[in-house]
């Protein structure tokens, strides 16, 4: 296989398989039967009738289960969830963003928006001072929209909604709001890959491009590192359906210029002394999605936090770890892969998290 590395894509074409069965796929036998691909339908609710279309509604924050932890908080009051979300809107940073995948950075930068607050509780997270340390301004779901079209102006290949979980409520209206105000770029959901099923079915016509991390495939790693008992079951769930609503709408589609217009990402970090479970990873995605488009990482920078415990997350990934999950995907039959050559820990891969575009846009005098 020709792997591609961050300026590099290459176009596969998948079969898709719409016959299995996704029980069967998420067994106990580490992931390594090998299908073709496996797109899942699902049987939609469009009039709500199972209450499915009512998750995403503003009025579900008096009892929040927007996240798999469905912890019920009255966020509609006041009350913050395990997320740290209460019912107000916070954003961290919103600008051009040139460190995705080439086919959502492009050569003009992806728009993204960093949402602060975070449903997993990573204990090795690189955006800590947005997920866990409250970091973002408090703006309307008005200037969400606002955000969304200056992103545009700017030259932005897509709007990129960076951990939007626990503010999926909103997205709907300020989507459909930002479309009916000229907004003709693709929306990326960029997620941890916790999510539930129905909210990403519900944003199945809205978004356009799911890159979505497959962080675990040991619930017991998930515990530990996340804290979450449920992180691969989860994770394969949601993944499935993100195929599955890009399948009901068309397939992938990638224009001229290698953008990804539609389709699924799915990006893994490898993890300092744990190769094995990224290889593990690797096989689950297989079996759920097939050869889809995958980016395996090894950004990994241990922050202050895990430097102070010390062990193995306190290091860096080594090339030696790297090159045992490249090969193994490789192995497994992936045929767009987009991987980062050595020295990624010393790039800036994280932006500043200093409200830039928030609160006007940044390209403002």
């Amino acid at each position: 296989m020709l792997r591609g590395g961050r300026n590099t894509f290459i176009i596969r074409h998948a079969i898709y398989d719409t016959s299995l069965d996704l029980e069967n796929l998420l067994g106990d036998d580490g992931g390594r039967s090998r299908v073709n691909a496996a797109f899942f339908v699902y049987q939609r609710d469009p009039e709500g009738k199972s209450g499915v279309a009512q998750l995403l509604s503003p009025s579900s924050l008096a009892h929040c289960e927007l996240c798999p932890r469905r912890c019920g908080a009255n966020r509609a009051a006041g009350t913050r969830g395990v997320c740290g979300a209460d019912a107000t809107l916070k954003i961290a940073r919103a600008a051009l963003h040139f460190w995705e995948e080439p086919p959502i950075s492009g050569e003009r930068g992806s728009g993204t928006v960093f949402f602060s607050s975070c449903p997993l509780k990573c204990c090795y997270c690189q955006n800590h001072e947005i997920s866990t340390g409250g970091f973002g301004i408090e703006v309307t779901p008005g200037r969400l929209v606002e955000i969304m079209l200056e992103l545009q102006e700017q030259g932005a290949h897509n709007i990129n909604l960076v951990t939007a979980t626990h503010y999926a409520h909103l997205l709907p209206e300020a989507i459909r709001a930002a479309r009916a105000r000229g907004l003709a770029v693709p929306i990326v959901y960029n997620t941890s890959g916790y999510e539930r099923e129905e909210a990403v079915s519900e944003l199945g016509d809205l978004v356009d491009v799911w890159l979505v991390d497959y962080k675990y495939a040991s619930a017991e790693l998930g515990r530990k590192l996340s804290h979450v008992p449920d992180y691969p079951v989860v994770a394969s769930r949601s993944l499935a359906r993100m195929c599955a609503e890009v399948a009901r709408r068309g397939g992938e589609l990638v224009d001229g210029d290698g953008l990804m217009r539609r389709g699924v990402i799915v990006r893994h970090l490898v993890l300092p002394g744990h190769a094995d479970d990224s290889r593990d990873v690797l096989d689950r995605i297989w079996r759920v999605a097939g050869d889809v488009p995958i980016s395996v990482m090894n950004q990994y920078t241990p922050n202050a936090r895990m430097r102070a415990v010390g062990g193995e997350l306190a290091r860096p990934v080594t090339d030696e770890e790297y090159e045992l999950v490249l090969d193994h995907a490789d192995d497994v039959g992936f045929t767009t892969m987009f991987w980062q050559e050595g020295g990624a820990v010393d790039e800036s891969f994280t932006p500043a998290f200093d409200t830039t575009g928030v609160l006007r846009s940044a390209n403002a005098g």
